[in-house]
C-alpha cells in the first residue's frame, strides 16, 4: 500500500506579497512592481524576516536584509500566473486548478451603473449613497454619519472585482444589511455586471471619529469556482479541506469541509497553530492572511507592510516548530501590491513558494514554475488522487521525492 509522504499540508496565502513583475506585467500597467524589493528598500535596515530567509526567500529577488543560505529543510521558487488577472479570486482559483481566461469586472473609474444601483435601491428599499473607488475606511469618515442617520447604503468599490455594501450595525442591522448583500449578488450574475464578489461590511461607532469596521462579522458572496477543484476531489475522497480566513468565501464554500472566519493576521496565524496543534487530520489547511493587502497593500503603506511582514515571520516560525515530521507548508502568494506603486491596484506579479517540512533533506532553490495551479496539483499527488484533466498544474516533484 502507497503511504502519503504528508498527511497534512498547510497552505499559508501571504496576501498580495509578490516578489516580481510577470512576462506580462507591462499589459497591466506593472511592468518594474515588486512588492517585497520596494519594501525592503523602504525598511530601515531592509526586511528583518529569519524564518522565510531560513527558509529560502533569500533566492528569488534581491530583498534588502535577506541573504542566499543552505536551507535542506525547505524548497524555494517563484510561480507565474497563467490566468488573466490580478484579483483575489484568480490567484486563489488558480492555486486549486482553475485557468481563468475572462478577467472580472471592475468599476474603479466611475463606480457602478445607474441602472444596477437604481435597481438595487428599488429591491432592497435604501437610498444608496457613495457609489465609486474608496478605501473601506476613508468612505466611513465621509459618508457614515450620513448612513446612520438616514439607514442608507454606502456601496463602494476597488480595484478589485468587487461591490462593496457599509451599514452601520446597530442602525442598519446584520441580517437587513446581509439581505441586501444577497439582492446585491443575484443582481450582478447579470454577465454586464458580474462582478467577483459582493462584501458586506457591517461597522460600529457613533461619528466619524470612532467608526469602526467589524471585520468578524464581513460577509462574502463570491461566484462559484466554473467547475470543480482540488479542493472538491479531496473532499470527494473523505479529506479534510480546512479553510482559514476568507478561503471559504473566495471559493463559495465549494470544496470546503471546515471554515474558520478571522478579523487579522494575528487571529489567522492563531487559528492556523491551532489547527496544527490540536486538529489531527489528514487533508490540507488553507489559509488567507488578508492584512498585508487590505490595510498596507492598497493604503500604499510600505512601512506597516514590512513591520506587517515582520510580525508574520514570528509567527511563521512558531508554526513551524509545532509541526510534525510528516506535515508540510507552503508559503505562497495570490498578486502582487507593491505598496511604492502608482494607484491603488493589485500588481501583476511572480509569487513566492516557499515550501518546508522537517522530513526534507534536500531542499534548494528550484526553477520557476509555470502557474500558482502546481500547489493543488502537488496536493492530488501527495494523497494519490488523479488531476482532473480540466484542472491546471504539475507537481512539484522534488517535495514528493525528497
Amino acid at each position: 500500500m502507497k503511504h502519503k509522504k504528508y498527511k497534512r499540508i498547510f497552505v499559508i496565502v501571504a496576501d498580495s506579497v509578490g516578489c516580481g513583475e510577470e512576462p506580462d506585467a507591462e499589459l497591466f500597467g506593472d511592468k518594474g512592481s515588486n512588492t517585497l524589493v520596494h519594501i525592503s528598500e523602504k525598511m530601515p535596515g531592509g526586511l528583518k524576516v529569519p524564518t522565510m530567509n531560513s527558509l529560502g526567500l533569500g533566492d528569488l529577488a534581491d530583498i534588502i536584509g535577506t541573504s542566499k543560505v543552505e536551507h535542506p529543510m525547505a524548497y524555494s521558487a517563484r510561480a507565474r500566473e497563467v490566468s488573466n488577472g490580478k484579483d483575489t479570486m484568480t490567484g486563489h482559483w488558480e492555486m486549486m486548478g482553475i485557468h481563468t481566461t475572462k478577467p472580472f469586472m471592475t468599476f474603479t473609474d466611475h463606480g457602478f451603473p445607474k441602472e444596477l444601483i437604481d435597481e438595487l435601491e428599488k429591491r432592497t428599499g435604501h437610498k444608496v449613497i457613495g457609489n465609486k473607488a474608496a478605501s473601506g475606511t476613508e468612505i466611513l469618515v465621509e459618508l457614515g454619519e450620513e448612513q446612520k442617520r438616514d439607514n442608507s447604503l454606502i456601496v463602494y468599490t476597488s480595484a478589485d472585482s468587487v461591490l462593496q455594501i457599509a451599514a452601520h450595525e446597530e442602525t442598519t442591522g446584520l441580517e437587513e444589511l446581509y439581505r441586501c448583500c444577497e439582492i446585491a449578488r443575484e443582481i450582478c450574475m447579470k454577465p454586464e455586471w458580474m462582478v467577483g464578489r459582493v462584501i458586506a461590511r457591517p461597522y460600529i461607532g457613533n461619528n466619524k471619529n470612532d467608526f469602526k469596521r467589524v471585520t468578524g462579522h464581513r460577509h462574502d458572496l463570491a461566484l462559484k469556482p466554473p467547475s470543480p477543484t482540488v479542493m472538491n476531489v479531496l473532499q470527494d475522497h473523505g479529506y479534510e479541506v480546512s479553510c482559514v480566513g476568507k478561503i471559504g468565501d473566495i471559493f463559495d464554500g465549494y470544496g470546503v469541509t471546515k471554515t474558520q472566519k478571522t478579523v487579522s493576521n494575528e487571529d489567522g496565524m492563531d487559528k492556523t497553530i491551532s489547527e496544527a496543534k490540536n486538529h489531527d487530520f489528514e487533508g490540507i489547511c488553507y489559509v488567507n492572511l488578508v492584512e498585508f493587502d487590505s490595510e498596507y497593500g492598497h493604503r500604499r503603506n510600505p512601512i506597516g507592510y514590512g513591520e506587517c511582514l515582520q510580525a508574520f515571520d514570528k509567527r511563521l516560525d512558531e508554526l513551524i516548530k509545532v509541526l510534525k515530521d510528516d506535515d508540510l507548508v507552503i508559503v505562497t502568494a495570490d498578486h502582487g501590491n507593491d505598496p511604492t506603486w502608482t494607484g491603488t491596484d493589485h500588481t501583476r506579479e511572480k509569487v513566492p513558494l516557499l515550501m518546508f517540512s522537517k522530513s526534507l533533506k534536500n531542499g534548494r532553490y528550484l526553477e520557476e514554475r509555470a502557474s500558482f495551479a502546481d500547489i493543488g496539483a502537488t496536493i492530488l499527488d501527495n494523497f494519490y488522487l488523479d488531476k482532473p484533466k480540466h484542472l491546471l498544474g504539475e507537481s512539484i516533484k522534488e517535495l514528493l521525492n525528497d
